[in-house]
């Protein structure tokens, strides 16, 4: 892989699809508890994750 394809890959941590910070971008205000919308995302994120692992390795 060339070093322009490298730099523009994204850095991701294992285990997520679309990192919150990203997310975060997306939404309006928060006006609850942040930390609660925060871990709620980061659940419904793994499980996407897992379930593409699951598809990709089981078939």
């Amino acid at each position: 892989m060339s070093d322009e394809r490298k730099a523009e890959q994204p850095k991701r941590p294992p285990g997520v699809c679309v990192p919150w910070q990203e997310k975060l971008k997306e939404l309006p205000e928060i006006k609850g508890d942040r930390e609660l919308v925060q871990r709620v995302w980061e659940d419904v994120d793994a499980l996407g994750y897992v379930y593409i692992w699951h598809c990709l390795l089981s078939f």
